[in-house]
């Protein structure tokens, strides 16, 4: 149920009970707003069904934005008017949908489809600084994106147009920013290995088959590089014959990046043991 096929079957649970509850949530109201919303959420759906039929990087990103919206959706149907049982229900699909899409297994099942003949690729873990900040403006996103239509559909254009005009920039301005995440990769390809990491380096690092010395599980007190974010979790540590220089990502302090020269470094896949089964078969 954790690969593509449980999103698949929670995607199709959250459209009827979708149905269901917002039904009975708009129950009553007027017809342009049942109308609104009816488009809105079957709109939404759809684009989920595309994401989830074709699997893709970015179509992770979009998938993990629209779940985490239907959640905000049964919330609001469930306070909006929704029976306390196709509430719940509807709730419960989407939370179990948004968790199994968010995922590591299904997270890394879109990042392989997106591979390019011999590439075998394997997710990493965000840095644990950007999960509060990807949290709470998400949140924001949510909100914007829900109240827009619905005050529209009420009357009341101009908090309507400014809550429109909000969604649209964040949806702009996040859509790439979120999928910088998704894109972060450990790839192994006949010649060796890339580190695809655009989020903690300034540019790939790339090592040649003949340079790796060894791919193992870090222990606590390995002196490897982190190129972890840092994330938290189990870290796989890099060792090469000689030494690599990988170039951190700019910062205020270093508009061009920093450059380190090591001779291990250590990253953090959302699936550890994957990982090493690879380097075992390279």
């Amino acid at each position: 149920m954790t690969g593509s096929w449980g999103p698949r079957i929670t995607w199709a649970a959250v459209a009827v009970a979708g149905a269901w509850s917002i039904g009975d949530a708009l129950d009553g109201r007027s017809a342009a707003l049942r109308t609104t919303v009816a488009i809105g959420a079957w709109l939404l759906w759809g684009i989920g069904v595309v994401a989830l039929v074709v699997p893709s990087t970015l179509g992770l990103t979009v998938l993990r934005m629209l779940s985490a919206l239907t959640c905000g959706i049964a919330g609001v149907s469930w306070i909006g008017g929704a029976s306390p049982t196709s509430g719940a229900i509807f709730l419960a699909c989407s939370v179990l949908s948004a968790l199994l899409i968010g995922g590591a297994d299904f997270g890394q099942r879109c990042a392989q489809a997106s591979a390019y003949g011999d590439e075998h690729r394997f997710m990493l873990r965000p840095p644990a600084a950007f999960i509060p900040p990807v949290a709470l403006v998400g949140l924001v996103w949510i909100a914007v994106v829900l109240a827009a239509p619905l005050l529209l559909a009420s009357g009341r254009w101009a908090l309507g147009s400014i809550a429109a005009v909000a969604a649209a920039l964040l949806t702009w301005l996040l859509v790439p920013r979120f999928n910088a995440l998704s894109g972060r990769w450990l790839v192994f390809v006949p010649a060796g290995l890339v580190l695809h990491d655009l989020v903690v380096l300034g540019e790939t690092l790339m090592i040649p088959q003949a340079d790796i010395e060894a791919i193992e599980l870090a222990l606590a007190s390995t002196e490897a590089a982190d190129l972890t974010g840092p994330a938290s979790g189990h870290a796989v540590e890099i060792g090469m014959r000689s030494m690599v220089t990988a170039l951190l990502a700019p910062t205020k302090a270093a508009p061009r990046g920093t450059a380190l020269h090591v001779r291990s470094f250590i990253i953090a896949p959302t699936r550890p043991g994957l990982v090493l089964r690879a380097a075992r078969r390279a």
